[in-house]
C-alpha cells in the first residue's frame, strides 16, 4: 500500500488538518497534532520527516476536495456562465457564514510563511491556485468567453482579495458583492449571440 493511503499517515494529515485550519499553522505543535491523531510523536515523525512536510500534506489534503467543490458549483448552476461563476461565489459566501469558517487555508498558510517563499506548503498553495486557475479558463473557454485566461485571473483576483477582506471584516457581502463584479467581467467577455 502507498504510504499516501496509509490509515494512520491519513489519520496524522485528518488531526493536522482540523488542527491547523482552527488555529494556523505557526500556533499548532507536533506534539499537538500527534495527540489529536491518537498517536505518538515518533510515529508522526515516521510518516513525515518534519512540521514542514505535514503542513503541505495538509493543503495537498485540501487541493482537489476545493477544486471539485467548486467545479460542482459552477456545474449545478442552471444559468448562464456569468450566474455560474456568481454561484462558486455565493456558496463560498454561504460557506463563509459557518461559525466555523476560518477562511481560505491556502492564503492563512501562505500569509504565516511570507518569508519563506520556498516552502512546501507555499509550492502546494501556489499550484492549487494555479490548477483552479486553469480549470476555469477551460470552463470559461467552454462556455466561448473571449479571453478565457485572462477572465480567469481576474475572478481568482476577486476571490482572493474578498477572502482577504473577509477576514478582516467577518461579512461574507464581500464575496456577494466580488461574486457580482465577477458575473459583470464575464458578461462583458461573452460574444454576441445572435
Amino acid at each position: 500500500m502507498p504510504e499516501a493511503q496509509s490509515p494512520t499517515r491519513k489519520r496524522i494529515v485528518d488531526a493536522a488538518t482540523r488542527l491547523f485550519y482552527a488555529e494556523g499553522i505557526g500556533r499548532v505543535s507536533v506534539d499537538a497534532v500527534a495527540e489529536k491523531a491518537g498517536l505518538t510523536k515518533r510515529t508522526l515523525y515516521y510518516h513525515f520527516k518534519s512540521k514542514d512536510d505535514l503542513i503541505a500534506a495538509y493543503l495537498d489534503g485540501r487541493d482537489q476536495p476545493n477544486l471539485k467543490r467548486m467545479a460542482g458549483w459552477f456545474e449545478a448552476d442552471q444559468g448562464g456562465v456569468d450566474s455560474k461563476v456568481e454561484a462558486i461565489f455565493a456558496n463560498l459566501a454561504v460557506a463563509a457564514r459557518h461559525p466555523k469558517w476560518k477562511g481560505c487555508g491556502f492564503l492563512r498558510t501562505a500569509a504565516e510563511l511570507a518569508s519563506m517563499p520556498g516552502h512546501p506548503a507555499v509550492k502546494v498553495g501556489s499550484r492549487h491556485k494555479s490548477n483552479f486557475e486553469a480549470w476555469l479558463a477551460g470552463a470559461l473557454s467552454g462556455h466561448g468567453i473571449e479571453e478565457p485566461e485572462v477572465v480567469a485571473r481576474e475572478i481568482v483576483l476577486l476571490i482572493d482579495g474578498s477572502f482577504s477582506i473577509m477576514l478582516i471584516h467577518r461579512n461574507p457581502d464581500y464575496i456577494e458583492a466580488a461574486g457580482r463584479a465577477a458575473a459583470t467581467l464575464v458578461r462583458a467577455r461573452t460574444p454576441d449571440r445572435d
